[in-house]
């Protein structure tokens, strides 16, 4: 089977195999995992997300080290091909989706059926590959950490990538005011498309006007709950339109820059600084979390309230192209891997 190796760290823009120096290449003639125990999953691999903390773990950059070689991987959805005797929530040729650390960015994976979710009739795989990463990571921050609920603000930073347009969405669903931060029109008209209230564009100068302008003419204090997977000089600037009581949810640094938060206007303002790392409060702070998330995020998809926005797709040969749109941040939404949608040939061991 086809499969996707790091080989050696490195620049993940330069094209697999294309010379010595790339770090990436596509494996021809991987193994095909076998079931690995009586609940044991496999999946057929129809699409993967690419994700920052992919491009760091090629990089070396990322807090997490693999041993060389390993497969990539990421969130992914697919088709079950076999199951172990006693899976009992799934059956051959069942949708489904998850997240793997490694090894999804092949044609087969092999996990344990407490690992995937059964993606409903209706919704696109390719959509769905999109879900438990990026919406899984603004559901539970937003709802299950800040307990954002109806009436409140807030305010969504690099409101055009992954999370961001995830978090746009859920704060619209949960009957929040949403004001998003992008740069550039295109993004501008795509978070106005999505039910953002207000939208401010980077292009245009300053972000902090313009939101003081909106919250006046809407009768509104300020800021709630600040979202923010920017950091930087956005971080700074927007610290001064929160509410007393309010929020911040760090999510990342997209930015390069990691903020400081001022530890005495936050006793005085009693605001709330949340930390969150998707994958450790999932196994460690939280347990079930991703459960609860994919639940609603699943049905809230197949019900059309939820639009994934891919803007680029890409064949697993042109990974790099991935890495270079992640890079520049050129992407709107997410950045997807397919593989190719041969006729499935399914059994039950």
């Amino acid at each position: 089977m086809e499969a996707l190796v790091c080989r050696n760290l490195g620049d993940p823009t330069i094209p697999p195999d294309s010379s010595p120096g790339s770090p990436l290449t596509v494996s021809k003639a991987h193994p095909i995992p076998a079931l690995s125990s009586p609940t044991s999953v496999r999946v057929r691999v129809r699409a993967n997300t690419l994700n920052f903390p992919t491009m760091l773990r090629v990089e070396g950059k990322y807090q997490e080290k693999e041993p060389l070689p390993f497969v990539l991987g990421s969130d992914y959805s697919g088709v079950v091909e076999s199951v172990g005797v006693d899976v009992s929530n799934l059956e051959v040729g069942d949708r489904v989706c998850g997240v793997a650390e490694l090894d999804s960015f092949a044609q087969f994976i092999v996990v344990d059926q407490t690992d995937l979710f059964r993606v409903p009739d209706g919704c696109d795989l390719v959509a769905a590959a999109a879900l438990p990463i990026a919406f899984g990571t603004s559901y539970s921050s937003l709802i299950h950490r800040a307990q954002l609920h109806s009436g409140q603000v807030l305010l969504v930073l690099g409101a055009a990538g992954g999370v961001g347009l995830a978090a746009v969405q859920i704060g619209k669903i949960r009957g929040a005011t949403v004001i998003a931060v992008a740069r550039g029109i295109e993004k501008v008209n795509l978070l106005k498309s999505i039910g953002a209230d207000h939208v401010v564009d980077l292009n245009k100068g300053n972000i902090t006007a313009s939101i003081k302008e909106f919250l006046q003419s809407r009768k509104l204090k300020g800021v709630d709950i600040l979202y923010d997977p920017v950091g930087g000089k956005l971080t700074k600037e927007s610290l001064r339109l929160l509410n007393w009581g309010a929020q911040i949810l760090v999510i990342g640094f997209a930015s390069g820059q990691v903020p400081l938060i001022p530890a005495n206007i936050a006793l005085v303002k009693n605001w709330t600084v949340h930390g969150f790392y998707y994958r450790k409060y999932n196994d460690v702070v939280r347990p079930g979390a991703a459960e609860d998330s994919m639940k609603d995020l699943l049905s809230w998809l197949a019900k059309g309230l939820l639009t994934v926005h891919t803007s680029h797709v890409y064949s697993l040969p042109e990974v790099n192209l991935g890495f270079a749109a992640l890079r520049e941040r050129n992407g709107i939404g997410k950045v997807v891997i397919v593989f190719d949608d041969p006729q499935i040939v399914c059994s039950k061991l």
